[in-house]
């Protein structure tokens, strides 16, 4: 099959406003009449009038007596006026209809004796004091909403006193999800079984997700095999019921690309591949009249191209207006290069550190699910730039309210599991506290240290010549920075297999053997470290082993490649192996200590994670992922 390459390729603006400008939003969708009762968050389709005037009839505004004006004038307190009660002067409780006859309200504060059956007035009252008369508040006739308005709790209840009981509202667009793909297994039904190894299709639950929040109402098909007949037939069915239809796929170029066959056949390809990354390959196009979205299925790809192109078409037919994220200024935390030509779109956790908010990026790529639920914010590379500088100041949309940047705690460094429990374990002790965590390595962490942009680090770093731990390292850079080094756990660091190990794998020795593929720790990390010098202490050359330059950020990273059987074998920790069903080999205990410059230490926050370390909850849940030994968690190893 010939492979269909993209359309011409347009900027993330040029291609929303191309397609967007082929239909008249505020026009495509009849209005339809709802009861009030219902219409929170619903968008007036024409002006509502009121049926009623507010107040309905004059009412008292305090607690008194109903009575005549001119009854009062002429007293004073040196000639007071006697009125009867039941006859001159009516007992009257707030928002009750004066009786006829009168106009006006003495406040009973101001009345000498209440129960009397008379009142005594000394001085006069005025038409219409205390009395709420009828349309002060709203006439009859008057409007109380305009075109337009969302419908809130309180414009509920002004409706509902106007009289109006039913509205107009823009109809809501129903948006038909199509999730696509013969190797997809439906998690629609699934209750507490897991799937099978095929992958799972769950991007739809996503995008229904966002339907709602921008004001549609999602309905998801089932999945539907690449096979452009079964999708032509899909389409042709959803046409007659969808006012938007999101067809969900990775095959959107290709040999395979089955969405855009089967939209140039049925109707017209408005855009197909756009200049931004993650989210490449979405199709913007029509079918009888009606818009339809070719929305990567990659997790990451999928939300970027539904909020940049379906979240303002959804929104606009249901007469919403999408607000604008706030930004911040932040600075990244390390280089983040991209590919010019290309809008990237990089998310990031965020923490305050002295005057500067400091961006940490999770890991990039389309499909990385703990990008899709940590952000705190997000980077936009322009299309010109060749990526972000290091430290340098940039604005960033913010996906959490500001306030939440001030309690986190900035964590760069090595990174371990135990650090990820210990986030959790510190937001549930106090729920404005958090770690804004950036994975760069023992090295990495400790110059962010140096140059200020982290509160605290972790480092596992060997040295060779005195074989202890970490304490030669902080001497070379960070000569000068008053800080404590607190073992956060004793680990098990050995070599990770393949479940039964088929490969025979059993010393540092058998990584040079020719059928054995290794994957690797980045420079800087202490891993890396220590399977150099392992290599030289046993006489290996590191280029006799296969994948020696294959690099992965994380231990559940390297542990990854080997379950998955892109490598065979890798360095990592326990715990990383049994998450993962792996065999492990061990090689040597480590010691993994926090670097905790003396500022931090003092930090009322900071002492709270101390209380966490200690807390027999978190030992226990370390304990429980195997292969930690915590005799010595807190301990204050060296004091710079």
């Amino acid at each position: 099959m010939k492979r269909h390459t993209y359309m011409q390729m347009m900027s993330v603006t040029e291609a929303r406003e191309i397609f967007l400008s082929r239909f008249e939003l505020n026009n495509m969708l009849p209005p339809e009449e709802i009861s009030t009762m219902v219409a929170r968050g619903r968008v007036t389709a024409a002006p509502v009038w009121a049926r009623r005037s507010l107040p309905a009839t004059h009412q008292a505004a305090v607690d008194g007596f109903a009575v005549l004006a001119a009854s009062t004038f002429w007293a004073t307190p040196e000639q007071p006026k006697s009125l009867a009660v039941g006859e001159e002067a009516f007992p009257i409780n707030t928002g009750h209809t004066i009786p006829r006859g009168t106009d006006a309200v003495i406040i009973v504060e101001n009345s000498s004796n209440p129960k009397a059956d008379l009142i005594t007035v000394d001085a006069p009252v005025f038409p219409w004091h205390n009395v709420r008369r009828i349309g002060d508040d709203l006439v009859g006739g008057e409007m109380v909403l305009p075109k337009g308005m969302e419908i809130t709790p309180l414009a509920q209840g002004a409706l509902l006193a106007a009289g109006s009981t039913r509205v107009a509202v823009r109809r809501l667009p129903k948006v038909i999800i199509i999730p696509t793909g013969s190797e997809l297994e439906s998690t629609a039904n699934l209750d507490g079984d897991l799937p099978s190894d095929r992958p799972s299709e769950f991007s739809s639950v996503i995008l229904a997700g966002l339907v709602t929040e921008a004001g549609g109402l999602p309905e998801i098909k089932a999945i539907v095999p690449d096979n452009i007949t079964c999708l032509t037939a899909v389409l042709k069915k959803a046409l007659a019921d969808a006012d938007v239809m999101i067809i969900n796929a990775g095959s959107l170029a290709g040999t395979g690309n089955y969405i855009y066959r089967a939209v140039a056949k049925m109707g017209e390809v408005v855009v197909h591949g756009v200049s931004m990354m993650p989210g490449k390959p979405t199709l913007l196009g029509l079918i009888g009249g009606k818009p339809v979205i070719g929305i990567p299925d990659y997790p990451i790809s999928a939300v970027l191209s539904f909020e940049q192109f379906a979240a303002p078409l959804i929104a606009g037919l249901a007469g919403k207006r999408l607000v604008p994220r706030p930004t911040l200024m932040v600075h990244p935390a390390q280089n983040l290069p991209s590919k010019p030509g290309m809008t990237e779109f990089i998310r990031v956790t965020l923490g305050r550190v002295g005057d500067k908010v400091i961006a940490s990026p999770l890991p990039r790529g389309e499909g990385v699910i703990p990008s899709l639920v940590r952000p705190d914010g997000l980077l936009v590379v322009p299309a010109l730039s060749e990526g972000l500088e290091e430290d340098r100041p940039v604005a960033a949309e913010l996906l959490i309210a500001s306030e939440d940047i001030e309690g986190a705690l900035v964590f760069l460094g090595s990174h371990d599991n135990i650090i990820d429990l210990l986030d959790t374990f510190l937001k549930r002790r106090d729920p404005r506290l958090r770690l804004s965590s950036g994975h760069l390595g023992n090295q990495g962490g400790l110059l962010s240290l140096r140059q200020g942009r982290a509160h605290f680090s972790a480092s596992h770093l060997f040295d060779p010549e005195t074989k202890t731990y970490n304490t030669r390292y902080i001497l070379r850079y960070l000569p000068r920075l008053p800080l404590k080094l607190i073992n956060l756990a004793w680990r098990e660091r050995g070599l990770m297999v393949a479940e039964g190990n088929p490969k025979n794998i059993r010393t540092i020795k058998d990584l040079i053997r020719p059928d054995v593929r290794s994957v690797n720790r980045q420079q800087g990390a202490g891993t890396r470290v220590l399977l150099d010098y392992l290599l030289e202490k046993h006489g290996l050359d590191p280029s006799m082993v296969q994948g020696y330059e294959r690099e992965e950020k994380t231990h559940m990273a390297v542990a990854v490649n080997v379950h998955s059987g892109i490598a065979d074998v890798g360095i990592g920790t326990f715990s990383a192996a049994k998450a993962l069903g792996l065999d492990f080999i061990p090689l040597t205990p480590e010691r993994y200590d926090l670097v905790v410059p003396e500022s931090t230490f003092n930090d009322p926050r900071f002492q709270i994670l101390l209380e966490v370390m200690h807390s027999q909850e978190y030992q226990e849940a370390v304990a429980a992922l195997g292969g930690y030994d915590l005799k010595d968690c807190g301990k204050i190893f060296w004091e710079q």
